[in-house]
C-alpha cells in the first residue's frame, strides 16, 4: 500500500465520461479538480471552496495547465450551495468530512445536487479508529449505497457510493 493519496490514481479507476458535470465540495488548490477537467473534457467541474486564496490557485494552476472547463466558486458548504438540484453526476468530497463541523449538512447537499444515481466519492483523513464508520454510517443514512472502495494510502479512506 503506498504511503501518498494519488488522486489521479483514484481518477482513473472511475467510471468517468467526458461530458460529466461534477462538483468537487472543498476543492482546495485544485488537486482532484485538475487532473477531473482533463479527462472531463465537454463536462464542466465546479471547484467549491470557502477559502478565496485556494480558488485563486486553483484558477492560475487552470490557466497554466490550459484547462478552461472549470468554475470556481466561492461558498461554505456547510452553509449549502446555490447549485442546481439534481445536476451533477459526480460529488467529491475529498480532505473535508474531518474538517466540518456539520457532517450532515455537507453529505445532504451533496445528496440534493446529485442526479439519481449520482456517484459520491469521499476521501479523507483516517483521524481516529472510528472515522471512516462514523462518516459511512452518516452516508448511508442520506441515501447512499457503497460500490466501491479504493486504496488512498494508509493516511486516508475512499469511498465511493451511489445516490438511490
Amino acid at each position: 500500500m503506498s504511503d501518498f493519496l494519488n488522486p489521479r490514481k483514484i481518477i482513473n479507476e472511475l467510471p468517468l465520461e467526458e461530458e460529466m458535470n461534477v462538483a468537487d465540495f472543498g476543492c482546495g488548490s485544485g488537486g482532484w479538480v485538475i487532473p477531473l477537467a482533463k479527462k472531463i473534457k465537454c463536462g464542466k467541474i465546479y471547484a467549491i471552496d470557502v477559502l478565496k486564496e485556494a480558488l485563486s490557485a486553483l484558477k492560475s494552476s487552470a490557466e497554466m495547465e490550459k484547462v478552461y472547463n472549470i468554475r470556481t466558486l466561492h461558498r461554505d458548504v456547510e452553509r449549502g450551495t446555490d447549485l442546481q438540484n439534481e445536476y451533477f453526476e459526480l460529488v467529491i468530497m475529498s480532505n473535508l468530512l474531518f474538517q466540518v463541523e456539520d457532517k450532515r449538512s455537507v453529505i445532504t447537499e451533496g445528496h440534493r445536487v446529485l442526479k439519481k444515481r449520482g456517484r459520491l466519492l469521499v476521501v479523507d483523513m483516517v483521524t481516529g479508529d472510528s472515522a471512516e464508520e462514523l462518516i459511512e454510517k452518516e452516508i448511508k443514512e442520506n441515501g447512499f449505497l457503497k460500490i466501491k472502495k479504493f486504496n488512498a494510502g494508509k493516511n486516508h479512506f475512499a469511498n465511493f457510493y451511489e445516490k438511490i
